[in-house]
């Protein structure tokens, strides 16, 4: 079995509950950075997390499932109705509420990660190493989206194909 298999498969074994979510799903439905939409983004940011987390020996678990759930805002960005002020600003928090509603295991990394993904831009800090890297993962994949690398280059090959069979058991 290849590294690229052994990492797809812890990989999957940390968010698949997740996946099998409808609220993940749902993500599917809303842009994030241009043509990549939001669920696509928090899978990239998610497993790019999950890989930094466990190359330096951290809880990739929690990076991994942070990094799904950083933006689970479930509403359009652009429609400015559908959030109070700054959609930088106020996402962070209505992801953790949705977070918390759909993991109520959720950690206090977890949380934190989720919270404070938009640092220096919000006001959270991040707290642990789990937000660091998460918060890294989220501009490493944002900037890489934003230039239109992510759908030129070969990223998408490495991504783990969620849907590929795995067997998902309840958190």
């Amino acid at each position: 079995m290849s590294r690229y298999d052994l990492n797809t498969q812890a990989f999957l074994a940390c968010v698949a509950p997740l996946l099998d979510s409808p609220e993940v799903h749902s993500m599917k439905q809303w842009r994030h950075h241009f043509s990549v939409t939001c669920y696509e983004h928090s899978l990239f940011v998610s497993y790019v997390a999950f890989r930094i987390a466990r190359r330096l020996g951290w809880d990739y678990r929690s990076a991994a499932r942070a990094g799904l759930l950083h933006d689970l805002y479930l509403y359009d960005a652009a429609d400015h109705t559908a959030h109070p002020g700054n959609q930088c600003l106020d996402h962070p928090e209505f992801a953790l509420r949705n977070a918390r509603q759909l993991c109520p295991d959720l950690t206090p990394q977890e949380e934190n990660a989720i919270v404070s993904h938009m640092f220096p831009l919000a006001i959270h800090l991040p707290r642990c190493r789990e937000a660091l890297v998460v918060n890294l993962a989220d501009k490493v994949c944002a900037l890489l989206e934003v230039i239109h690398i992510y759908r030129t280059r070969p990223i998408q090959r490495w991504l783990p194909r969620p849907a590929a069979a795995v067997t998902v058991t309840k958190w």
